[in-house]
């Protein structure tokens, strides 16, 4: 087995709200368990549901904004814009959403790789 391998092109995951996920490395991608790197754009008025993720996320923005929801209650709101970064450890109580008028380009790096078992979503 090679230990380097090219990826041609991002796998797409659909997901409800418009949002876009295109997967470079991951469980999806590349078969990738210890982390996964995706491109997302998020559009005006995304959100998703609280969650608890078994993973470390970071999160660098690319352009447009982020709101990121933290700790117990999402007592603690953060946002970041382009050029920043924020680093989420695993089991932290967070939500993100994008609640501005312009689109949200960024990138997620999840580790171990981002699966929805791990996710941690309350719906």
């Amino acid at each position: 087995m090679s230990r380097y391998r090219i990826i041609d092109a991002p796998t797409r995951i659909p997901v409800p709200g418009d949002k876009l996920i295109e997967e470079h490395a991951g469980r999806l991608a590349s078969g990738t368990e210890s982390v996964s790197v995706a491109h997302m754009v998020a559009p005006p008025g995304w959100g998703e549901p609280r969650q608890t993720p078994a993973f470390l996320e970071v999160t660098v923005m690319l352009r447009g904004r982020m709101q990121v929801e933290l700790g117990e209650g999402l007592a603690t709101t953060e946002v970041i814009g382009p050029r920043q970064a924020i680093v989420v450890e695993a089991g932290v109580p967070v939500r993100y959403s994008n609640p501005f008028d312009e689109e949200s380009e960024y990138f997620a790096v999840c580790a171990p790789a981002f699966a929805p078992e791990l996710a941690g979503r309350e719906e």
